[in-house]
């Protein structure tokens, strides 16, 4: 297999109010109004990947003690705006490759 198509998912391992340990991949980060936010889905744990349940997942980045952690946002118009930011990003990403899907066929005709 080329290099060109291997591809290695930057994992973070966050843990819920529970205590509980989950991995996530980062799908986009963006700051925003001065603030940094990260676009998160839970990594594929197991083969039927195509079936999972992934919800995105989006976070803000605060400084607590000097240390950088992910929260959760708690602020509904906030949430609105960041949200808004990276659905238009993914949205605008799935058209360019499908544009290039496009492109690769007309070549191919």
């Amino acid at each position: 297999m080329s290099e060109m198509n291997e591809y290695t998912p930057e994992l973070f391992e966050l843990i819920d109010q529970d205590g509980n340990k989950k991995q996530f991949e980062l799908i986009d980060a963006a700051e925003i109004r001065g603030e940094q936010y990260y676009a998160m889905l839970p990594a594929v744990e197991d083969e039927d990947f195509l079936n999972a349940d992934c919800d995105l997942v989006i976070l803000k980045s605060i400084d607590e003690n000097g240390e950088e952690i992910l929260a959760s946002i708690d602020d509904d118009d906030e949430f609105e705006v960041v949200s808004a930011f990276f659905l238009e990003r993914m949205e605008e990403a799935l058209n360019a490759f499908d544009d290039d899907d496009e492109n690769e066929i007309e070549a191919d005709e």
